[in-house]
Order: structure tokens, then sequence, then C-alpha cells
């Protein structure tokens, strides 16, 4: 594989090509002849398929078109009711980006328009939705990755380069193992080494938000681990717990490649962002700072559902709809050409929402599978979606029949839109009276990524968005967005408060608990998982006063709202969900191991999959290590 750019050049014209080079496991064909740029890809694709690998055809700088009468092109092409927001030239790669509300029109029949702006610039066009809500953070990703990336450009050379090293697949010192880093028998800190003798690859890589001792962040002192010898790191989905370390990693002098979806790699910045931002508050040192994050996007490479890439010499990846979050994913790991398959579920739902289509459950191949055990105990039988919505509809009438706020501490991610879905119908089919509804923290600049990537949302949303009536910019909802407004809504009538963090562990959602929780007519409802030790899980648990910081003198408060806590709405398969996604998988692997779960729950379920389903099973701790050849 070492010789495939020459093997490639081989196979064209020598007068045409300028350079061949990697684009991660991709390659890119530069070429100096405007004829053959228009009329190569036929020559392209046979290559492709003798090679098997993904070439594209790209023209040298000389021949692009000025970017001012590209832009020009572009304007005249598209229709103005495609509404472009914006076109941006990642030069040093010849592509132009054109960011519209409607990227269809954009598009055209059968790509018609795009092959004519192709065809007249010389640029390869590429398109983007853009969001329906002004994303402050999409837009600072973007200069990142498109403005000034000569780096980039060098950087993705280097990883295809590293990936089509020779390998010997005759080799007879073949194994696999998995090293439990974080999350073994606990929900939190969530990181896994998988290691082959020609690879080191770093799976998810979180923070427990919910610990303030040592166990709060992976185990990295330990001989395996090194950032150096590190090949690369995937993220499965932008929650805290899986994807907060991350940014440290590049503090730490890591430069290879991160590997996730595009939707995560928005939110994941997002919440890294939002990570400062709270250290700052609870005056503690950040672990990282924005250039770390900014390292972190610039490293970034997003793969879409079921799109299959080799990520080093032995390990080709594909990811897998997992339910949980917006570009949530399992990962599938083809390793050493067919001899392992190994899934990696991350954290996943089997159970349609409004929000998500249920995780995937076809696989090509598979032997072993990792799967959360969140909510895997015998007590852990979630009731029918319904009924879940119509508790939540019911007691939300209940406090504000009698003069009261609702709270409900939301995930940012995925839950609070979800959360929005709910309400929004119930509100339009008047089972709620038309109370404010406030969104506080960072829900809202969430909501926004979610609008530019429908194609991650469930059927009916997707349709809602494609039909110009997106429920995330309905009038129901509220920005909150300063200590002002805030003030207003804590002073005001009966409302329902949307705000992060759901475990009441930092974030507006303290704020407001601290001023409702003296009331009996307030109430707070939880709709996501609250961690082992933070404040939300204690308060579940009947605690009757709490203690806060207000001005830097600590307030005491006694806790008389009602609480409330309806668990259908989780993110995270429930134990029927977990039982079916196992009895509906395809194949069915030969070994279970169990992650993501307090000890009970994950033992529990361990025993059940083992005298149903006949399968080797293993709950491993933190520090263990697992060998799967």
């Amino acid at each position: 594989m070492t010789d495939i750019l020459k093997t490639i050049e081989n196979e064209l014209p020598k007068s045409v090509v300028r350079s061949t080079i990697f684009e991660g496991a991709n390659i890119v064909v530069y070429t100096s002849s405007k004829d053959f740029f228009l009329e190569g890809d036929e020559k392209i694709k046979s290559i492709v398929n003798k090679i098997k690998k993904r070439v594209e055809l790209r023209a040298e700088q000389e021949l692009l078109l000025d970017q001012e009468k590209t832009e020009a092109v572009i304007r005249s092409k598209i229709p103005e009711e495609a509404e472009i927001t914006e076109i941006i030239f990642d030069i040093q790669r010849s592509i132009v980006i054109i960011e519209a509300k409607k990227p269809g029109l954009v598009i055209g029949k059968a790509g018609s328009i795009l092959k004519e702006i192709k065809k007249e610039t010389l640029w390869i066009p590429q398109v983007q939705r853009s969001p329906a809500i002004k994303s402050k953070i999409t837009e600072d990703i973007r200069k990142v990755l498109y403005l000034n990336n000569d780096y980039r450009k060098k950087f993705l050379n280097s990883i295809g380069k590293k990936i089509y090293e020779e390998w010997n697949p005759e080799k007879i010192d073949e194994w696999v193992r998995l090293t439990v880093l974080g999350g073994g028998r606990q929900v939190g800190r969530s990181c896994m080494l998988l290691q082959t003798p020609e690879s080191k690859i770093l799976i998810d890589c979180g923070v427990d938000v919910s610990s303030t001792g040592s166990d709060k962040f992976p185990y990295f002192d330990v001989s395996e681990f090194s950032i150096d010898s590190l090949d690369a790191v995937i993220i499965s989905h932008a929650h805290l717990d899986h994807s907060g370390l991350v940014p440290y990693l590049y503090k730490m002098g890591y430069t290879g490649p991160i590997y996730m979806t595009a939707p995560t790699r928005d939110i994941a910045a997002l919440l890294a962002l939002d990570f400062i931002g709270v250290a700052y508050k609870q005056a503690a040192a950040p672990l990282f700072n924005t250039t770390d994050i900014k390292e972190m996007v610039k490293h970034s490479i997003c793969l879409d559902y079921n799109e299959v890439t080799d990520i080093t010499p032995d390990v080709r990846i594909t990811f897998y709809n997992a339910g949980h979050t917006l570009g949530s994913a399992m990962i599938h790991f083809n390793i050493g050409n067919g001899l392992h398959n190994f899934v990696y579920s991350g954290d996943m739902k089997f159970g349609k929402s409004r929000l998500l289509e249920p995780a995937a459950v076809y696989f090509p191949r598979l032997e072993t599978l990792m799967l959360e055990s969140t909510y895997g105990g015998k007590e852990n039988v979630s009731a029918p979606r319904k009924e879940s919505e119509d508790e939540l509809i019911a007691y939300i009438n209940d406090i504000i029949s009698r003069g009261g706020k609702v709270l409900i501490p939301e995930l940012g991610l995925g839950r609070a839109q979800e959360t929005m879905l709910v309400i929004e119908d119930a509100m339009q089919n008047g089972k709620i009276p038309q109370v404010p509804v406030y969104i506080d923290g960072m829900i809202w600049d969430i909501n926004a990524i979610h609008t530019a990537y429908p194609d991650f949302l469930s059927n009916s949303v997707r349709s809602l968005i494609f039909q110009d009536k997106n429920p995330f910019i309905s009038e129901t909802f509220k920005q909150v967005g300063s200590s002002q407004e805030r003030k207003k809504v804590i002073e005001g009538g009966p409302c329902i408060v949307l705000a992060t963090s759901g475990m009441l562990v930092g974030g507006a959602s303290v704020e407001y608990f601290r001023e409702f929780a003296d009331n009996k007519n307030n109430g707070i409802c939880f709709v996501c998982y609250q961690g082992v030790g933070s404040l939300g899980r204690q308060v579940q648990d009947g605690l009757a006063e709490a203690n806060f910081m207000v001005e830097g003198k600590e307030e005491r408060m006694p806790i008389k709202l009602e609480v409330k806590t309806i668990e259908g709405f989780s993110a995270h398969s429930s134990r029927n969900q977990l039982m079916a996604f196992i009895s509906n998988i395809n194949p069915k692997p030969k070994k279970i191991i169990l992650n993501h779960g307090e000890v009970s729950r994950s033992l529990d379920l361990a025993s059940s999959l083992y005298k149903t389903q006949k399968v080797e099973t293993a709950v491993p701790k933190n520090l263990e290590t697992i060998r799967f050849r």
C-alpha cells in the first residue's frame, strides 16, 4: 500500500498530474490541465475500481477562477429562493463551500447547478445548510477549518501516510485488546484504549461531572497509555462524560486525528467552552483553554453514518446511528482486515423518540459488543413513551394550576430538545395552558446546531424543517440570555423553565432551583440521569436542605418544592430496550462487555443476558484489560 500514490500516477497521463496526496484515508489528485479536470472523471472511476479507495480530482490553484468572479458565478446560477448566507473559499484544497437555507435549490436537479459551477470556475463546490438559528460556534468552527488552513492540508496528508504504511496481514503475532481507563462499573469519564500490534486508539475521553475527587478523570497514569503513541481518538458523542477531556489531550501534546460526526464536533466544542466558563464561575483553574479547543477542531475528521474509513494500517471504522443525541454514533471496528469485528455502543437508545430514530441493529460482521448499561437494572423498565409524555403534561398542569413554576433541569444536548418537542406539541393541541416557556443556558446554542444538521434527526422533525416549520424556532419558547432576564423569570408568574445543567451541577438550573426551592407550589421534574453524588441525585433521594454560595456567602435553603422523576424520557435505553436491542442485533455477538453503568445494574444486566441469550458476558472494572484475540 505504500506505493498507492505511484500506482495512481502511473495510471494517469504524466503531463496532467501536478501532485497526488492523501486527505486522511482518501486520495486527491491535483491536475494542472483544465481539460483533464473537466473530462477526467471516467479515468478516476476506473482507478477507484482498481484500488478500492476514494480518489478525488481537483484543479491546481492557478487554474481556479478568482474568488470575486467565482462568487458572482455562484450567485448567478443559484436561485434567490435558496437564500445563500455565506460563501467560504478553502483555497489550499480548491473547494468552495456554499452555505444556504435551502441546500436542495443550490444543488439543482441531479446536481446540475453544482456541475455548472464546477465547469465555469474549476472550484469543487460543496453545500452546507445554514442554521435556522444563528450559531456563533458553527461560524467559528468553519473559520478554523477553512481559513488559512495550509496546516490542515498538510495534517490530512500526514494522516494518510500513516494509514497506508506497509502492513503485513500475514503476521503471525496478531492480537487485539481493550483496556478500560474510565466508565467501568460507573457512569462518567468514559474512556477505552484499543490496542493491536499496529495501533493505539482512544475511544471516548470524558470527565465525571458529578465527581469532585480524583476519580473525575480517566486513568492516564498507566504504562500502556502514552500521548505520543496514540494513533487516533474516536468520540461517540458530545456529552462531557465522553468528550470533555479531549481538548486536554491537545494541551498535553497530542497532534493526531479525532474522528466523530460533524454535529458531535460542533457540540463538543460548545460544551468544552462552557466547561471553561463553569470552572471560572467556581473560581477554579480550567483544565484547558480556547486554543486547545481550536486544536481539537483543527484535527477533527468528520464522518457520516455508514461511511467506512481506514484510521490506521489495520483498523477501519464505520459510524452507525446510536439514537442517543444529535450525531451520536455506535462505532464498528473492522480490525486486521477481518481478524476481529468490535462494536462500541457508546450511549444508545433503542427506542424511537420525537427527535431521533432508534439505534441501528444491523452490522456487516460482529464478534464482540461493548454495551452501555446505565439503566440495566431489573427496576429500570420504562413505561411506554406516551405514558411518560402524559405524566409530564399532567405534572406541568398540576404545578401551573396552583400558581407555581416548573423547573426541568436538562442536558443541553438532546434531552432539552426532546422536551421542547413534547411541550410544543402539547401547547399546540391545548393540553398545556399557554404559559411562558423559558430556555436558559446553552440549550439555545445547541438548538442552532440541531437546525444545521437535519439529516441526523428523526424523519418527522427533518420533514418539518424542510417544510419551513422548524419546531426549534417556535414562538412558544423564549430565550433567557442575561441575569436581568433571569430575574424577571424568577419574579414573574407561572411558567416552565428548561435550564442546564441536567444534574444541578453548575449552570443556570442551580440558580433557578435555589430560587424555587422553598415554595411548595413550585416543582422540579427530572427527566435525565442523575449522577451519583450530584445535587440532582440528592434531591431525588429526598434531600431536605441544600447549601448554596450566594455572593461569596454560604446560604442554606429548605427544599419544599414538589420533586418528580420521569425516567421514560431518558436518552439511554431502558432495561427492556437493552434486552430488545440484543434480541434484534444482527449478527449476534459472541461476547458482550458491559460498561457505563452503576455496579449493581451492570452485573444484573450481564446475568440476564447470559441466561437469556446464552452469550458470554463481562463487566470489567476500571484498569482491566480484555483480550479479544
